[in-house]
């Protein structure tokens, strides 16, 4: 993986790290990180950190200690060196530049798209060592991949046009050749590559925006390779179990962010309740909000049938720490009359306070919709949000009744705002 300028890994870089490591595990193999280096105004320690912690977040663990392209740069030049020696290789203004032949085809076996030809004449002699020392990614990674002992690579469709000068510079080494696989790029929903103006594209984002990531491998996973035709939701040691080359696509697969939204909540529904809170008590302390543990802890249930994402949490739920204005005017004769009743509730707990203003709303002659809405938004500040009863009861009498009198600002009791 080259670091990204930006620091944070693309998602696509990630989806091809996935299929290298589904792959790995499936066959009983080793996975292995190189930091691709070669470009040193690309090398930013930030960004390496980001992809070691993206990966590390996604599960997907690292064999061996990783490397960087740069620590075998005087390898390179010894081999460079000998190339040269062999008449293999030549000099051209202080770089060393590797022999093409002229004629017949470079030829490789692809394990996704099956064969590809490549007239020779079309392969030009490349550079493998520049004037100042460092070597090219072309002939740094071959070189690397022999020393690595790498059995396969499988990368992007934009290396197509690398793989055979890959294969040239390992053959004039007299190294063994890994097999290759090519994979589509991804695209968005227009049909163009995925790129900001579709919506998230790096991990970083999409775990700001509480995805988590048994969802992200699951759904990555189904990007341009399938189990069978039905199969969607399945363990991340179900698709380490399931996953095989021939059945990944070489047709583009489109990023389908409804699709993800809808698993990542499949997901957040399947969590046993002390675990969801768990982790929605994690990610908005990653994300800076100072809200009350416990009180995060009891609203977990409300939710967790409701949001599909762990990012929908603060503007679903903020209420419970903080009063918010309603979206829209409050109006109607319920109000006074609901508090009135809830003043007498006792005990003050969700099945009592909902038999109580159902007896209101009908002593009233208003539908249990029309009666309950403008307590929602009175309350929640929403016409949509989580269980009236259940968070009338959370929030107390006295906040309860605050909010429905229209009193004051400020937080609510026990909690703190971001």
């Amino acid at each position: 993986m080259a670091p990204s300028p930006t620091g944070f890994p693309h998602i696509g870089l990630v989806h091809t790290a996935l299929f290298n490591w589904l792959f790995a595990r499936h066959e009983g193999g080793e996975f292995r990180l190189r930091i691709e280096n070669t470009d040193t105004s690309r090398e930013v320690a930030e960004a390496v950190d980001q992809i070691r912690e993206s990966l590390r977040w996604l599960g997907l663990d690292v064999d061996g200690e990783v490397t960087f392209q740069l620590d075998r740069m005087e390898h390179c030049k010894q081999e460079a060196q000998r190339l040269l020696a062999e008449g293999k290789a030549y000099e051209d203004e202080g770089a060393i530049r590797i022999r093409m032949p002229d004629e017949g085809v470079t030829a490789w076996d692809d394990l996704i798209r099956g064969p590809i030809e490549v007239p020779n004449e079309t392969i030009e002699d490349l550079v493998l060592v520049r004037g100042d020392g460092r070597p090219t990614y072309n002939f740094a990674s071959p070189v690397e991949d022999w020393l690595d002992g790498i059995t396969h690579v499988l990368r992007g469709d934009d290396h197509i046009s690398n793989t055979p000068k890959q294969i040239r510079i390992l053959e004039a080494l007299g190294a063994p050749l890994p097999a290759y696989g090519h994979l589509a790029n991804i695209l968005g929903p227009d049909g163009k590559k995925l790129s900001k103006r579709h919506g998230a594209t790096s991990i970083d984002e999409f775990r700001a925006r509480g995805y988590i990531p048994e969802a992200l491998v699951n759904f990555l996973a189904l990007l341009g390779w399938s189990y069978d035709d039905k199969t969607t939701v399945m363990s991340r040691d179900e698709l380490v179990e399931r996953f095989t080359l021939d059945r990944v696509g070489p047709s583009p697969a489109v990023f389908d962010y409804a699709k993800l939204d809808w698993m990542n909540g499949v997901y957040l529904r399947a969590l046993p309740p002390g675990e969801y809170a768990d982790v929605l008590v994690a990610y908005l302390r990653e994300q800076g909000y100072e809200w009350d543990e416990q009180r995060v802890r009891k609203v977990a249930p409300l939710v967790q049938e409701k949001i599909a994402t762990l990012g929908e949490f603060p503007a679903f739920a903020g209420f419970f720490f903080a009063r918010v204005e309603p979206e829209s005017a409050v109006d109607g004769e319920m109000l006074p009359a609901a508090a009135e009743a809830l003043a007498q509730v006792e005990p003050y707990e969700a099945g009592e306070i909902e038999s109580t203003l159902r007896g209101v709303a009908e002593r009233l002659g208003l539908k249990p919709r029309d009666a309950f809405q403008p307590i929602r938004l009175a309350v929640t500040g929403s016409k949509v949000s989580p269980g009236l009863f259940e968070s009338l009861e959370l929030l107390g009498r006295e906040e309860s009744l605050a909010r429905l009198a229209g009193s004051g600002r400020g937080g609510a009791s026990g909690s703190s705002a971001r």
